[in-house]
């Protein structure tokens, strides 16, 4: 028998997780079934959450940053830590450089691109609204000022780039 939050929840769960989960390289059926076991286990523990639908988005974001970190992190158990052109020193080497020169230009950048660029470079993995939050600005204008310091960086960076 279903209970009458999993069934009022249902739509709302399989487009959230429609929507999550592409972007995170995950599986929705997957997404989805986490989900409901998270909230299968709050309703054993301590009785549904006061606002179920926020809280089922809360959990569904949660569970697709977890899927994409932990994708991030794995291995495949058939290559060897040799075979990995990633662990070769001057790869390493470089890479490290390359870095390095994209943060540098970032800090150069004009108003608040720096701040936003780091935001979005975060490896907390910010979510819009919370970057909007700390930068002090309307989560609506995030898209088009991202864009507009994406090509400041672009015509930054064509120098250096153009000159390797």
């Amino acid at each position: 028998m279903d209970h009458p939050l999993l069934t009022a929840l249902r739509p709302l769960l399989t487009a959230e997780a429609q929507a999550e989960a592409h972007a995170h390289g995950a599986d929705p059926a997957d997404l989805e079934q986490s989900v409901w076991l998270r909230l299968l286990e709050r309703l054993d523990a301590g009785g549904p959450p006061s606002d179920p639908p926020g809280w089922l988005r809360r959990a569904v974001r949660a569970e697709a940053r977890l899927v994409r970190r932990t994708t991030w992190l794995e291995r495949p158990y058939d290559v060897e830590p040799a075979d990995d052109p990633g662990r070769d020193p001057e790869h390493v080497l470089l890479a490290s450089a390359a870095r390095r020169a994209l943060r540098d230009a970032v800090r150069r950048l004009p108003g608040r691109c720096p701040g936003l660029l780091e935001a979005l470079l975060s490896p907390r993995d910010l979510t819009y609204r919370e970057i909007a939050g700390e930068l002090g600005i309307s989560q609506g204008s995030l898209g088009p000022e991202r864009s507009r310091c994406l090509g400041c960086l672009r015509r930054l960076l064509t120098p250096e780039v153009a000159a390797r």
